[in-house]
């Protein structure tokens, strides 16, 4: 973030200059995807200070919370990246940073060898209800956004996120 805000929104400006040259067709998409961008940045620079007490990342975070939702506090590796829709080394990176940490553990599938489980321990528990509560306060109960307009943003992004086949 910047030292001191802008006078002037550079994304709006963006979009004026996209007119100016010609690009008006393509100036809105720009600028909301730019916007959109902008605002991750901003949301990942809270949790991350957020969740640096807790020696987590946020997808390290994500992967505690899936195990920590499913009734068997278990999953198998695979439905851990289809379900958190990242590739399978950024799931091996965070399992084996969450296993470090003594977290999780890695065990056998009982009916299939070919497949791995990821288990949630106690200590990644402890963890996860600190960090989703520091999580919660200083992130997702204050979004910046009113809740009128969240719920409206999000039905916009679950069509992107439809249209693109994330799910059916």
């Amino acid at each position: 973030m910047a030292s001191k805000p802008l006078a002037f929104d550079p994304i709006e400006e963006a979009r004026r200059q996209w007119i100016e040259h010609g690009w008006g067709d393509a100036a809105q998409g720009m600028s909301v995807i730019t916007a959109v961008f902008r605002a991750q940045q901003i949301y990942l620079a809270r949790i991350d200070t957020l969740l640096r007490p807790f020696d987590l990342t946020f997808a390290r975070f994500e992967v505690l919370t899936l195990l920590d939702f499913t009734r068997s506090g278990s999953l198998p590796m695979s439905k851990i990246g289809s379900r958190l829709q990242v590739h399978p080394t950024s799931v091996t990176s965070s399992v084996d940073r969450l296993e470090t940490q003594k977290y999780v553990r890695r065990l056998p599938h009982p009916t299939d060898r070919r497949t791995t489980l990821v288990e949630i321990l106690p200590a990644g528990r402890r963890s996860l209800v600190n960090a989703t509560r520091a999580l919660n306060d200083g992130v997702f109960s204050q979004s910046g956004i009113a809740p009128a307009d969240a719920k409206k943003l999000f039905a916009i992004l679950r069509e992107l996120r439809k249209s693109e086949g994330d799910f059916a």
